[in-house]
């Protein structure tokens, strides 16, 4: 998969992040160099390798319904709230 400038820019506008028109080409150059050395992981053969996990239960808590806070003190620091709900800006296109 290539990266162009024009990917760049789409993915600089989705995570909020500013870049300069002069940093976009070189930033697709970048971003195309980590993706071809990640596709060098598929040809490394992992047949026999054993997974290095071990598997051990972790420790659980117990799930018990308990009272929330009220709903003033939970929004009190919210930057914005409406009926008693977060108020977020919209991320998905």
């Amino acid at each position: 998969m290539a990266i162009d400038e024009n990917t760049v820019r789409r993915i600089a506008r989705l995570t909020r992040i500013a870049v300069s028109d002069d940093a976009l080409a070189p930033m697709a150059q970048e971003l195309n160099r980590i993706l071809a050395w990640v596709a060098q992981l598929d040809e490394v053969d992992t047949d026999e390798v054993e997974p290095m996990t071990v598997a051990v239960a972790l420790p659980r808590r117990a799930d018990r319904a308990a009272d929330a806070a009220p709903p003033e003190d939970l929004l009190a620091n919210a930057p914005a709230a409406e009926d008693d709900f977060f108020v977020v800006p919209k991320v998905i296109e």
